[in-house]
């Protein structure tokens, strides 16, 4: 067990990062001051697991007050947060991108939430009850959004929700040909962004495609792998889609870290 928790224990450098943004979010109650570390600990501990709340171990405290903490700092938009400055900070090139999609199967406990399954992201593709994650990645192979939306949506949709115009605005944007839609090509010709976009069989005028450039796109491949090696995230055990994404946006803050750290 001590070997299993260790695993999921945060270094120093790793909570002094997280440190200044959790300490700018006020407590909503004025209650207790709580040991974010070991919260955030705990978080860490049932992302990887994919453990229910309540098996979470007696070690990092209460399972209900983790599980409200990190409900609280998920609504106050903590995590998203967090991306907006590593994207912002200049540290890693954005002028070559990554954008594709993949399907994630939900657990059958995680369908009942409020408003209904489409609105928290649930819908029937080939592969069952699944919601579809889209995500756009840097020149590293670092996460730089994520959306999710039910799993048979088409990545048209995708791509309108991930290239938000708060984010570095990339020069060359890879995608498979699952994007190759005139209005895709149009939106980035107007950003003055070069699409390297393989051409659908149906399409009758012919675009050439740059295969020295297109090649790194297992960049974004490789970081779905990454990102589902997190159990939380590689099967949807949760009800809300403000949950699922905020497991998703833990576990890509990690990975900047990781990689920053190196």
């Amino acid at each position: 067990m001590e070997t299993s928790l260790a695993r999921d224990l945060m270094s120093d450098q790793e909570w002094a990062f997280f440190e200044r943004f959790i300490l700018s979010v006020r407590a909503p109650n004025g209650g207790k001051p709580t040991n974010h570390r070991l919260v955030l600990d705990g978080i860490f501990w049932i992302a990887r697991t994919g453990a229910p709340w309540r098996d979470l171990p007696a070690e990092f405290g209460k399972w209900s007050s983790v599980y409200r903490q990190f409900r609280c700092w998920t609504l106050v938009g903590l995590w998203e947060d967090i991306m907006d400055a590593l994207n912002q900070s200049g540290t890693v090139p954005s002028a070559l991108q990554m954008i594709d999609s993949t399907v994630i199967r939900a657990h059958h406990q995680a369908a009942g939430a409020k408003r209904g399954t489409p609105r928290q992201g649930f819908g029937r593709s080939r592969g069952g009850f699944t919601t579809k994650i889209h995500l756009l990645v840097n020149a590293h192979g670092l996460p730089m959004r994520t959306e999710i939306t039910p799993g048979q949506t088409s990545d048209y949709l995708g791509f309108d929700l991930v290239m938000a115009d708060n984010l570095p605005r990339p020069s060359v944007l890879l995608a498979d040909r699952g994007y190759d839609a005139d209005s895709t090509r149009s939106i980035m010709e107007r950003r003055n962004v070069l699409p390297v976009i393989p051409m659908r069989k149906s399409r009758k005028k012919r675009i050439g495609v740059d295969r020295s450039l297109y090649c790194l796109r297992n960049l974004v491949e490789r970081c779905f792998n990454k990102l589902k090696n997190v159990r939380r995230v590689a099967t949807r055990y949760d009800k809300t889609a403000e949950s699922f994404l905020g497991f998703i946006d833990i576990t890509s803050i990690r990975l900047w870290l990781r990689h920053l750290s190196t």
